[in-house]
């Protein structure tokens, strides 16, 4: 797995600070405040200050986001291979689940190159990478892509978990354009995928305190319409838009079709040779 923070970070969520949990982890929470240009607690523990409902929390297992609200503390993380989602790693469907059919993926086919061109915390990206994809991820929140790296560091230390990180590429941009600009027809993926942060109806309190949490940070992909047809001018198989079931497509062309899932829907967007 390769991984790499660019570009000229300021600072992105004034009540956001950096904490660490034992003298330990210290050192590793001085870096990372200085790379991301955030402030640093004074002292270990969850420091909420008086204006501060998040912290940046380094532990000597993980780095975490935590966050205060109606008097209870949540943490969140990237995790792979445990919980929720390590079931759904390892029980989820392999190729015949949505994900899988919507990036075209079938038996005895060559392996499939995706850039994944709103990471967010991976799990897609995972489960893509998992099923054989060799997957490029992009984020553009340093703050996630923090949190993201460090669950897939976490992810390679485990046999099973390094052999799918080592199909897996993060590059930290704040700008997904760019790195879709730069994409040249020696080396444009096969599969572009997104999944803009829009908001959720997912009725899991997990996931209304997950999301809530990440757009205080992200905030909603603003340029999610105009990613599309640089994405499709990209793309040389097929572009893949994942959806809440009801909401609008994204402004441009109709997909060609649509794979459903549970709670999602995939929009695909064939643009050449088919997958």
């Amino acid at each position: 797995m390769l991984y790499c923070l660019c570009g000229d970070y300021k600072l992105y969520h004034l009540s956001l600070i950096v904490s660490w949990q034992t003298p330990a982890c210290k050192l590793k929470a001085e870096q990372l405040a200085q790379t991301l240009n955030l402030p640093l607690a004074k002292s270990a523990g969850y420091n909420f200050l008086e204006n501060t409902s998040t912290l940046l929390h380094v532990t000597e297992d993980r780095i975490a986001l935590v966050s205060k609200h109606d008097k209870t503390t949540h943490v969140i993380f990237a995790e792979f291979l445990t919980g929720p989602f390590g079931y759904r790693w390892l029980k989820g469907g392999g190729r015949n689940q949505a994900i899988a059919r919507a990036v075209g993926l079938k038996a005895g086919a060559k392996q499939i190159t995706v850039l994944d061109a709103t990471a967010g915390l991976g799990r897609d990206a995972f489960i893509l990478a998992s099923l054989g994809c060799r997957v490029q991820l992009v984020e553009r929140s340093p703050i996630i892509a923090t949190l993201l790296i460090d669950g897939l560091l976490r992810a390679s230390q485990d046999a099973k978990g390094a052999a799918v990180t080592q199909f897996m590429t993060v590059v930290s941009s704040d700008d997904a354009k760019k790195i879709l600009e730069a994409i040249t027809p020696e080396n444009s993926p096969d599969v572009v995928y997104l999944d803009p942060m829009f908001p959720h109806r997912d009725k899991s309190a997990l996931t209304k305190i997950e999301m809530r949490l990440i757009r205080n940070i992200v905030g909603d992909d603003q340029d999610a319409d105009m990613l599309l047809p640089l994405a499709l001018s990209k793309a040389r198989k097929r572009v893949v838009v994942k959806r809440q079931r009801q909401a609008p497509v994204l402004k441009g062309s109709a997909p060609s079709f649509v794979v459903k899932g549970k709670s999602n829907r995939y929009d695909i967007y064939l643009t050449g040779g088919h997958l």
